[in-house]
């Protein structure tokens, strides 16, 4: 669908969609929700609620209001559990400042969770994930290997240090990232979520952009790259990589586990942005004074070889 003022559709495979109600004043709407990937009600909850309203974070916008989203299935689980998730829920929406009005629930056969989310941002200052320019720097402030160690964690073979780090990270607002990236400006943000980091370099691509990405500097979570070589590697990172073929291109020292974690699905994961060079060092400098600790330069976009992601070892 077209109108003047839908400033962001469907059509760019953007996080969000934004519609402009004045000069000053645009409305960005989301929708996310998925099925439990920790037994924890609570920290389910949790996680559901950061990954959905950081769509909104992605688009450079303020969440202002949100509705629960619920599938659960009453006869033959507790509704203490469900309790749990909706507190957890609670709990990050109240983080983010944010207000929540409502919801709906059906009832199935496995429980799902996530929310509707409202936010706000000025027509002139939305953030897309095109716009990103030949020698921006690629920043990614969050680790990578979320879909890998919970793969792991549903074998019974992860150890705890992995499992704090992966949900720690998880249950983390892009709150702080966001407000560093709006005070410094960049030229083009996203959310690393289910298509993988290299799935969405994909999205921010234009045809006269590709992207260079340096392997050792990927931040990953503790434990990720030790489960992907035992192979728990969950089959979304396998069907990204497969539909990424004809996009990727990699150097020899680059390995199959190397792509694996590139290609890992990502439940609520961190921002990546480009940025103008000569931004990079207040950006990170921004992102680590918030607390972003694990955000690092990965890569640069380039003009050389438009239509690629080059991973370089």
């Amino acid at each position: 669908m077209e109108d003047p003022r839908l400033l962001v559709s469907g059509s760019t495979m953007d996080d969000a969609g934004v519609y402009q109600l004045t000069d000053e004043l645009a409305l960005v709407q989301t929708v996310d929700f998925f099925t439990p990937m920790v037994d924890d009600p609570y920290l389910f909850g949790q996680i559901a609620a950061a990954n959905a309203l950081s769509d909104v974070y992605a688009m450079g916008g303020k969440p202002l209001t949100a509705m629960n989203i619920v599938a659960f299935p009453v006869n033959t689980m507790d509704v203490s559990i469900l309790g749990d998730i909706l507190k957890g829920g609670a709990q990050k929406i109240r983080e983010a400042e944010t207000l929540l009005v409502g919801g709906h629930t059906v009832e199935d056969d496995e429980p799902k969770y996530g929310l509707s989310v409202t936010g706000i941002v000025h027509p002139g200052k939305v953030l897309t994930n095109r716009g990103g320019k030949p020698g921006d720097k690629l920043i990614l402030t969050k680790p990578l290997g979320v879909g890998i160690i919970t793969t792991a964690m549903k074998g019974d073979m992860a150890d705890p240090a992995s499992i704090e780090a992966a949900t720690q990270s998880m249950a983390t607002l892009n709150k702080e990232a966001a407000a560093a990236v709006i005070e410094v400006g960049v030229n083009a943000c996203t959310d690393v979520t289910g298509f993988g980091l290299l799935g969405h370099l994909y999205e921010m691509m234009t045809p006269e952009i590709g992207f260079e990405i340096q392997m050792g500097q990927v931040p990953l979570l503790p434990g990720a790259k030790d489960y992907a070589s035992m192979g728990l590697v969950p089959g979304g990172a396998r069907r990204n990589l497969k539909y990424l073929g004809a996009v990727i291109e990699h150097e020899a020292n680059v390995t199959d586990i190397d792509l694996d974690l590139l290609g890992d699905p990502q439940t609520s994961g961190g921002l990546l942005v480009a940025v103008a060079p000569e931004k990079e060092k207040q950006l990170l400098e921004a992102l680590h004074q918030k607390g972003v600790i694990s955000a690092r330069t990965i890569g640069v976009i380039t003009g050389t070889h438009p239509g690629k992601v080059m991973v370089k070892g």
